[in-house]
């Protein structure tokens, strides 16, 4: 399979090299967290010839007597060098047990610059400062952005890239398959695994039918207003009676393994968060044709979806915006920055245009707007507000 640089993780990895963090390399299954680690080995084995790799890959059975800690301890002892800087790398290290006894026993020690990748429901972000008593860095991978895309397969025609784009999503596993059913047969394949082995193995799930239907429901309604007392009531239609505490739980452990993203809503005017509903958006919009089938493509939610992930990946928190009663579909902040970003797949239609802009012609602040949809033509302005295509956008241009 064909392999591109990921410089924007490369990169952030480059800036904390010898920093005495703990770095956490975390993102759905199949995201590329193993490439992006072999890649950033082959940089330090260039960059700094003084280094001593230590590196343990869990999934090897070559390295299936270390799955115990004290073990995993005494390997990692053995393999240090003293008088060069010593580089310890872990993959998927949830799979020794008390990995985390280890892991800061070696920190403790101040002789290993040290690197972990994992399941996501085993190192949630939450956990990250229970588990390890050093400071940790976490690194979050996600699948394929459209540039990624777009260097993989070098095409020229963009609007026939974004087209497929929209298909193949960013599961870059996929793209070693020719037809579009077999490459959505490992994506499917991804989403049930993700779920089988994270989910089911770490909150020992015993109802998985309504897991599963749960995670479909969200699939179908990415986007939308939801909440799980909603969710509940609705499989009850047709079921038996469903807990929405129970719900609310799987949702959780669902955002926990990174296969959806819980987006939650924000008074504009109040400047306050709302606890009565959120958004939940996938971590690739692909999982919803592979899972439900590609009859409803649904191009507005897709692309809104698309959007979501580009500005985490960007390094944004994003909410559901809210003013006057009227939705806006991201308040994007980071640090001192803030960007309101409405979403379409078509406004040439005037009611569509004037539907879309007139919740951010009704923010008063001097922030950036931007309405984000496929025009098709250059990026123009409209009243203080950036109209961009949505490839250019994504391509940063």
């Amino acid at each position: 399979m064909k392999l591109i640089e990921r410089t924007l993780y490369l990169d952030k990895l480059k800036r904390v090299c010898g920093t005495p963090d703990i770095k956490v390399v975390t993102g759905v299954r199949r995201s590329g967290k193993s490439r992006l680690m072999d890649s950033y080995i082959g940089w330090i084995e260039e960059s700094k010839k003084d280094s001593n790799i230590i590196y343990i890959d869990f999934t090897n059975l070559k390295y299936e007597g270390l799955k115990e800690y004290h073990t995993l301890n005494n390997y990692v002892e053995e393999h240090y060098r003293r008088g060069k800087n010593n580089y310890l790398f872990i993959d998927e290290v949830q799979m020794c047990p008390s990995f985390e006894l280890t892991i800061n026993s070696l920190h403790s020690s101040g002789k290993y610059d040290i690197y972990v990748t994992g399941s996501n429901a085993f190192l949630l972000s939450s956990d990250l400062a229970t588990l390890f008593t050093g400071r940790t860095y976490e690194i979050e991978v996600y699948p394929f952005s459209f540039a990624e895309y777009m260097e993989y397969y070098q095409k020229e025609d963009l609007e026939k890239a974004f087209d497929q784009y929209i298909k193949d999503g960013g599961m870059a596993g996929s793209y070693a398959y020719q037809g579009q059913e077999e490459k959505y047969n490992y994506i499917e394949d991804v989403f049930n695994t993700l779920i089988v082995r994270d989910i089911r193995q770490k909150y020992k799930i015993r109802n998985e039918a309504l897991m599963d239907r749960i995670a479909d429901f969200l699939m179908d309604n990415i986007s939308n207003l939801s909440s799980a007392r909603k969710i509940a009531d609705t499989l009850t239609k047709n079921k038996d009676k469903i807990n929405h505490k129970t719900v609310g739980k799987y949702m959780e452990y669902l955002c926990n393994a990174f296969a959806f993203y819980e987006v939650r809503r924000y008074d504009i005017q109040g400047k306050k968060y709302l606890a009565s509903s959120e958004k939940d958006y996938l971590s690739d919009h692909a999982f919803r044709y592979a899972k439900l089938g590609t009859r409803n493509m649904d191009y507005g939610r897709i692309i809104e979806n698309i959007v979501a992930i580009e500005l985490m990946r960007r390094g944004y928190e994003i909410y559901a915006g809210v003013l006057y009663k009227k939705e806006i579909d991201f308040v994007a902040m980071k640090h001192d920055e803030k960007i309101y970003i409405q979403v379409s797949d078509d406004i040439s239609a005037e009611t569509t245009f004037v539907r879309e802009v007139d919740p951010l012609l009704k923010i008063k602040d001097a922030y950036p707007r931007i309405l984000i949809a496929r025009t098709r033509h250059d990026d123009y302005q409209y009243e203080g507000i950036k109209i961009m295509d949505i490839k250019n956008w994504l391509l940063d241009k």
